[in-house]
């Protein structure tokens, strides 16, 4: 399939904003929908509306089964062990707040969890919640001169046996690739228990979770394609099931009285209350969009298309890029001179290029790059060089405006 053909999959793309054609360049925020997507949803709603699990009737028996298809397609997707390990969550962040809580029980007051300093708030706060209900301590990764996971640090880190060590595997503000694999195998050898936030990697890098060993992997649909509202909670078997859920009712209930209450068996177990029927719907739908798509070609396409904005960045002068490395993927940040990064974007909009502004939920990341905020352009399957060249000529016409 040609770029030509897989962009006209997107139909949000072909809208103008004012008299400029829309140029997308926030997929790192969330992706657009292909039709594909849209789609399903829309024949589950036409069709097949009913809840999942608990009638006798043939509309909740279509929609069940299509929902519980979705849990071995994403099984397929990040080659899960079981299907019983793929837990269907609201997004990344219910994801990483649902281990944090379940993992209480099994944190010791001195403990310390290691958090990346690049990570998004998501990936910080439900573990700074979890030291103060225990006790343990805090201690983030440092960035080295490159901006990049310092392993030697990380190494001595490990010297302290930490209790949990949570990672991002892409940055969502730089797009540097953390080498996820390497730093669980050393983090395992500690006797650390590792959880990856694979928000931004899940639509650009093939994900095996058996390959990366982790204990727990979460991503969210609206990054790869699918619709907000629904993500995946991978967890391996043994340390789901040793989880203490956070929510409670509905089908993760087996048996209840007023004296007690016995708990589902996985994956329901983690799933309390109505889920997300139609997101997940979408979910699937997302998984066969990506599956469809050559995957070798598509990752050399955007490894080629974020290389190139990276040096059409450069070349504008009076630009800093921050992190900026040739193995990056996804993402390029930064600034503009002095110019405040805010009114970068409200410009470059006003020409009908959508690019993200502000401290991207990463604002110990800006502390550490001594900034108030940046600017962010970031790249889907649907990106083309044409996007890149008009994002260029609008920002060096905001360049000729501000300086």
């Amino acid at each position: 399939m040609d770029l030509t053909q897989l962009r006209a999959q997107f139909p949000a793309l072909a809208q103008t904003l004012g008299d400029y054609p829309l140029c997308y360049l926030d997929t790192a925020a969330t992706s657009q929908k292909p039709l594909a997507v849209i789609e399903a949803m829309t024949q589950y709603y036409q069709h097949d509306n009913a809840n999942v699990h608990r009638a006798a009737h043939q509309l909740s028996s279509r929609a069940t089964t299509h929902y519980e298809s979705v849990r071995d397609s994403v099984q397929r997707f990040i080659h899960a062990k079981r299907r019983e390990e793929i837990i269907f969550t609201h997004g990344t962040t219910e994801g990483i707040n649902m281990v944090a809580h379940g993992l209480s029980e099994q944190v010791r007051k001195g403990d310390t969890i290691l958090i990346d300093s690049a990570a998004h708030h998501a990936n910080i706060v439900p573990w700074q919640m979890l030291a103060q209900r225990t006790g343990a301590t805090i201690v983030p990764i440092p960035l080295n001169a490159q901006q990049r996971l310092d392993q030697d640090a990380y190494a001595r880190l490990l010297a302290n046996k930490p209790a949990i060590v949570a990672l991002g595997h892409v940055s969502n503000v730089l797009g540097t690739v953390n080498p996820v694999q390497q730093m669980v195998k050393q983090a395992k050898q500690a006797g650390a228990i590792t959880v990856i936030d694979g928000a931004q990697a899940i639509a650009h890098l093939p994900v095996d979770v058996q390959a990366l060993d982790c204990d727990f992997y979460l991503f969210s649909a609206h990054k790869m394609y699918g619709p907000t509202g629904v993500g995946i909670l991978y967890g391996r078997f043994e340390r789901l099931d040793s989880l203490s859920p956070l929510l409670t009712g509905g089908e993760m209930i087996k048996q209840v009285s007023f004296e007690s209450t016995q708990f589902n068996a996985l994956p329901n177990r983690l799933e309390a209350g109505t889920p997300p029927i139609s997101a997940v719907i979408g979910l699937g739908a997302a998984v066969s969009f990506i599956d469809n798509l050559d995957k070798a070609q598509t990752q050399q396409r955007e490894t080629e298309l974020l290389q190139y904005l990276q040096r059409r960045l450069s070349d504008v002068g009076d630009i800093t890029l921050y992190g900026a490395h040739e193995d990056n993927i996804g993402a390029v940040a930064f600034n503009l001179a002095g110019e405040h990064h805010q009114d970068v974007g409200i410009l470059l909009d006003q020409q009908g290029i959508a690019v993200r502004c502000g401290h991207h939920c990463a604002m110990p990341l800006m502390h550490a790059l001594q900034l108030n905020g940046c600017c962010r352009a970031s790249i889907g399957v649907y990106t083309s060089k044409q996007d890149i060249d008009r994002f260029i000529e609008a920002l060096a016409s905001v360049k000729d405006l501000l300086l």
